[in-house]
């Protein structure tokens, strides 16, 4: 549960506020020669604006030397210098709502209640540098989010990340149980707070005529020129039988409003009573934007596990 797949593989480690967090990739190709800079710059995207503020700086433990990877499993750690633990301290015997408090208990009998633990978004910035990696790993695939709609103002927001995937060619994914888009969908409902995907015309597609919805070719449809579309138009999101079909792959991720509020919320004491609580610590107020990278690195990786 803790590994992102098969042969391109990610394990991330660490909770929110403890000592640090990280991860290990496995399956990276040798002799690519890692572009530090861009993962960095990932990374300042990941935390623009974040109400806590980390340094954020990769410490490298293994698989690569003077910048070429070796092969081996490339583990990396980031320290959590700006930790608070203690702004938690009144949360040990208290569930908050629409939090993972209570699941994470009652899965596995214990939790970390300092800032979620693992579930919280923190865990994310492995992703990030994994992601990072598999951007370069994946050469001239190119991977683009951004965010598209943004909830109400006035307390605590959501929104909706639309993402494009350019220069993937035909015949990414497998049938049946393998499918590009099912594979894309594990990844995306996998970050904190994703609550909905949909591909191409998505749940739109419901309410369209099959003579609508349909992907007729263009000119010269079997051209496998990345210059020139293969079909009028794109509803099916660029995957068609689970297989990229050499359009671009476009979807769009639902992320719910943060449910730390700022106003006093009654949580479950492990007693059974409720308790009214002023949550304290740093909280986004909308953590979409800061999720297109997420959503990239997470992209990324699903192509990198089917191309490299």
């Amino acid at each position: 549960m803790n590994t992102f797949g098969k042969r391109f593989r990610l394990t991330t480690y660490g909770e929110s506020h403890g000592l640090a967090v990280g991860g290990i990739i496995d399956g990276c190709p040798s002799q690519l020669s890692i572009d530090f800079e861009a993962i960095e710059a990932d990374l300042r995207r990941r935390s623009s604006g974040a109400p806590r503020q980390e340094e954020d700086r990769v410490e490298w433990l293994s698989g690569i030397k003077d910048g070429i990877t070796l092969g081996t499993p490339i583990a990396f750690c980031i320290r959590n210098h700006n930790a608070r633990p203690d702004d938690y301290a009144t949360l040990e015997h208290l569930y908050r709502p629409g939090h993972a408090d209570y699941t994470y208990e009652a899965r596995f009998g214990v939790r970390d209640h300092r800032g979620g633990g693992r579930a919280s978004a923190r865990e994310t910035v492995a992703r990030v540098v994994a992601g990072a990696i598999a951007k370069q790993a994946i050469g001239p695939v190119s991977i683009h989010a951004e965010v598209d709609t943004l909830g109400p103002e006035g307390d605590t927001r959501g929104g909706i990340v639309n993402c494009r995937i350019d220069g993937l060619r035909a015949g990414v994914g497998n049938p049946i149980f393998g499918k590009l888009g099912a594979l894309l969908a594990q990844a995306m409902m996998s970050i904190p707070s994703a609550i909905g995907f949909e591909m191409g015309a998505g749940f739109a597609a419901a309410r369209m005529k099959g003579s609508e919805f349909v992907d007729r070719w263009a000119p010269h449809p079997f051209s496998h020129s990345a210059t020139r579309p293969l079909t009028t138009t794109n509803h099916c999101g660029g995957v068609q039988g689970g297989i990229s079909n050499g359009m671009p792959v476009e979807f769009r991720v639902a992320f719910h409003p943060v449910v730390t509020l700022p106003s006093e919320v009654e949580c479950l004491s492990d007693e059974g009573t409720l308790v009214p609580t002023t949550i304290v610590g740093r909280h986004d107020s909308c953590q979409v934007l800061r999720t297109p990278v997420i959503v990239e690195a997470m992209a990324a990786l699903t192509l990198a596990d089917l191309l490299v």
